[in-house]
């Protein structure tokens, strides 16, 4: 009996675990100075602050699935003069569709390609959480000059398997998010940010990635940061100084 009630409580978790995954807010991002448009045959929205700093930075936020919560970030790029072009996900921010980690993957290699068209310098990467897993995979299959991570994990599924009791990463049906099986195909240089009381994504994660990235061959730079959360990561002292720091030593 106990066997076919947990038979059936992982037929309906997989069932029902993107809505776990993609917990998107409602609110629409509305800040001045930003244009957003549709962009591609793939119908992508994107949020873009044009600045004059020759490099562009490709923004994939976290599974709250709405930039309006994360101006901290997207500040930290305006303030320095960078270009920034935000993806939003589609089932978030009032933008229509429904996401699946093969959409969302798709979508931001077309939102790669899409800002690479139309502007001539080096373009960094930049993901909060869910979207450092696009940042990787975009960095997996492109040229970008560099790669920042805030908060990211290395398997998605390992998450799903301590909350849930469930194997994860071994259920068919699971999307399972693997970052490790990305870094063989990196090639720029990274860095990780991460906080140390972070409670969604344990900064163990953080650490476990950029050992494996190092054990490839990969400049990491991984910082720890006192006291963050996994939500205020942004708004801690040096966040900024951290990235300008990195992208003036990494990209010419």
């Amino acid at each position: 009996m106990l066997a076919g009630l947990y038979l059936s409580y992982g037929i309906v978790m997989v069932w029902l675990h993107p809505q776990f995954i993609y917990p998107f807010g409602s609110d629409r991002f509305d800040a001045p100075g930003w244009t957003q448009s549709v962009v591609t045959d793939r119908n992508i929205a994107m949020a873009v602050s044009e600045g004059d700093d020759p490099a562009a930075v490709l923004f994939f936020m976290g599974n709250g699935g709405a930039l309006a919560y994360f101006t901290y970030t997207l500040e930290a790029h305006v303030n320095a003069g960078r270009t920034i072009a935000a993806m939003e996900y589609p089932g978030g921010g009032g933008i229509p569709g429904k996401p699946s980690e093969v959409g969302l993957k798709a979508d931001a290699l077309a939102a790669f390609d899409w800002l690479d068209a139309r502007h001539d310098g080096p373009i960094i990467v930049h993901g909060y959480s869910m979207g450092t897993g696009l940042a990787q995979h975009v960095a997996a299959n492109r040229e970008v000059a560099a790669i920042i991570l805030d908060a990211p994990y290395v398997k998605m599924c390992e998450l799903m398997t301590h909350r849930s009791l469930l194997p994860a990463c071994f259920l068919p049906g699971v999307q399972k998010w693997n970052s490790a099986a990305l870094v063989p195909h990196l090639r720029s240089p990274v860095l990780i940010q991460h906080g140390t009381v972070d409670q969604l994504i344990p900064i163990s994660n953080g650490e476990r990635l950029a050992a494996i990235m190092r054990d490839a061959g990969l400049q990491v730079t991984f910082h720890a940061v006192q006291g963050a959360t996994h939500n205020n990561l942004a708004g801690q002292a040096g966040y900024r100084d951290r990235i300008d720091a990195f992208l003036t030593d990494v990209v010419e």
